[in-house]
């Protein structure tokens, strides 16, 4: 089912097999993948190199990485990969931003640096790409980490019921939007964190497609902060947003926690 798409209340969606989609209607499809980093070095290099089927499925690739001044070898490793890199000032919300202010392309790709598409991604994106009511939607990823674990395995299923009840996929999904629709809502906020949590509640459960295809985020930050730990932490701020404090106020409490 690697190309089957459904919205986030499990509907499946209508949607043309890969057969129906004519080679010229498919290589117009343009595509600027946007990646926010700081101190990526462990794992740009991977989400960079699974983007290399792009070609071949028909897509005209433009890759931005939007990094927030890293110390490390981000940039350098970035740069060798073929991304083109802008600097912005730190904060996911401000990177997203200054990177969709430069891409040229029609399609947006908004993707996490400890991200990488799993095998059929490209033919996924070509397939909703191709419709025409896709102008006004966005789509998804399945969620996904890359390792095996019980924990891994229990928070895979967490977010699968997020998805589901709730219709909130986070950013380590992805996010695949047209340039006018992304506009048009007002695009993502400069908060330094639930930026994704609050561009997704103003497109819409209705609007959004969850691909089959997975995106495969690195479990690091769970591993070293601890499964439980980290999950109750992200639920705690997600609580406080639903509340209405003030995202700035939340990644204070935030960045608290973590000492």
């Amino acid at each position: 089912m690697s190309l089957a798409t459904k919205n986030l209340n499990t509907r499946k969606t209508a949607i043309e097999t890969p057969s129906a989609i004519s080679q010229e209607k498919a290589g117009i499809i343009s595509l600027s993948v946007v990646i926010p980093t700081y101190n990526a070095a462990r794992t740009i290099g991977s989400t960079i190199t699974a983007l290399n089927s792009a070609e071949k499925a028909g897509i005209s690739l433009e890759l931005i990485v939007v990094d927030a001044d890293s110390s490390d070898e981000t940039v350098h490793l970035a740069e060798t990969f073929g991304a083109r890199v802008i600097r912005s000032e730190k904060g996911r919300g401000p990177q997203l931003i200054a990177g969709s202010k430069v891409a040229r392309n029609d399609w947006l790709l908004f993707l996490h640096a400890d991200t990488a598409l799993g095998t059929g991604w490209a033919a996924s994106i070509v397939v909703f790409a191709s419709q025409k009511n896709s102008l006004d939607r966005a789509a998804v990823f399945t969620f996904a980490l890359d390792t095996e674990s019980r924990e891994a395995k229990r928070l895979t299923q967490i977010v699968r019921f997020r998805n589901r009840w709730l219709g909130l996929p986070y950013g380590d999904q992805g996010l695949l939007i047209h340039r006018r629709f992304y506009k048009r809502i007002g695009g993502y906020k400069a908060w330094p964190l639930m930026e994704d949590v609050d561009l997704v509640r103003r497109i819409g459960n209705s609007k959004i497609a969850l691909f089959d295809t997975v995106a495969v985020t690195s479990a690091q930050r769970y591993i070293e902060d601890g499964y439980f730990k980290r999950m109750m932490r992200n639920f705690f701020c997600l609580l406080l947003y639903f509340i209405g404090i003030s995202p700035k106020l939340i990644v204070k409490l935030y960045s608290a926690t973590k000492k």
